[in-house]
């Protein structure tokens, strides 16, 4: 077992099972640490509102020498996932990772209990929410993805977040839990050290569809660095893949930084040299103590599982 605030030695985690070792990776119970996958964090793949998307996100920008492209289309019937719909993907970001550190074997074929995964993404446990995450499971089933993101720029990649899933019920429409497996391409960039972060918990609690792709955005970008980090309005318009106009867009990221309420970030307006508009996000923790955004780095109080020994699965 490692010990607690000691990253574990390469050879002392699972190796990731291949194509023909899916096996059902039983979810790790109690509150674990939050991980997300940098790639879904830095680019728009996912809609920003809660109402129904069909139109598709078309993104390109030049990283060097190379090209990068998405392009998310999605399904007429239930349309685009959305951020909120992306809290299922993070969890399951956050199960691998867990178990990698354990040296827990993984798959990319999950089970968990309604009840399970409802707390663990901060939501109500009640009867309702059953239907929320089966609207959520069909549109990240229905959502197409193809990006040159891992490709250099050459032929895109094609998949869907989520390959199959079934949540039964029983006679009196209790759950029965949940079954879903994640894309190959999703997996593999929960598996690498080097795309994953550390999300914090909170933001499971940001209520607005900008807010919560800013935060995603601004941890990505911003790091623990001092000095901070800034784009432009139009470079993050860019970057969302919002439907909105871009006035419309700079209205509500200018309510996100009223709010203050990112989690761990300090965000500013500034005009830039040649008066762009533009949005500065600094860690509240590396702020001057006399700043009125800062505070201090905040420690994780989570209730971590015993470790699960091999062969074992967790009970529904």
């Amino acid at each position: 077992m490692v010990a607690p605030g000691k990253a574990p030695a390469k050879a002392d985690r699972a190796a990731p099972r291949g194509e023909s070792q899916l096996d059902l990776f039983a979810a790790l119970p109690g509150d674990l640490p939050t991980h997300d996958q940098m790639e879904m964090m830095e680019r728009p793949f996912f809609s920003l509102s809660k109402g129904k998307r069909t139109e598709p996100i078309d993104y390109c920008v030049r990283n060097g020498t190379t090209e990068i492209r998405v392009r998310v289309t999605a399904n007429a019937e239930t349309g685009m996932a959305t951020i909120w719909d992306a809290d299922i993907l993070i969890w399951a970001a956050s199960q691998v990772r867990e178990a990698m550190t354990r040296g827990v074997p993984t798959s990319r074929r999950f089970r968990v209990s309604l009840y399970e995964l409802l707390r663990a993404i901060g939501r109500p446990t009640g009867g309702a929410e059953y239907g929320r995450i089966v609207e959520a499971l069909r549109r990240l089933k229905g959502t197409v993805i193809e990006t040159t993101i891992r490709q250099k720029g050459t032929r895109p990649q094609g998949f869907g977040w989520i390959e199959e899933w079934s949540a039964p019920t029983d006679e009196e429409g209790r759950s029965l839990g949940i079954e879903f497996t994640i894309a190959e391409w999703l997996y593999q960039g929960i598996c690498d050290d080097k795309l994953v972060l550390s999300i914090d918990r909170e933001y499971f609690a940001l209520t607005g569809g900008i807010e919560r792709w800013l935060y995603r955005v601004v941890r990505k970008h911003g790091g623990h660095q001092g000095g901070g980090w800034g784009f432009t309005m139009a470079q993050l318009h860019h970057k969302s893949g919002s439907t909105r106009r871009l006035a419309d867009f700079a209205k509500d990221v200018r309510k996100v930084v009223e709010r203050q309420r990112l989690p761990g970030y300090w965000l500013e307006l500034y005009r830039t040299e040649g008066s762009e508009e533009a949005l500065r996000f600094s860690a509240r923790a590396l702020l001057p103590t006399d700043h009125p955004g800062y505070a201090p780095k905040r420690l994780p109080r989570l209730r971590v599982a015993a470790r699960r020994e091999p062969g074992t699965t967790a009970p529904e």
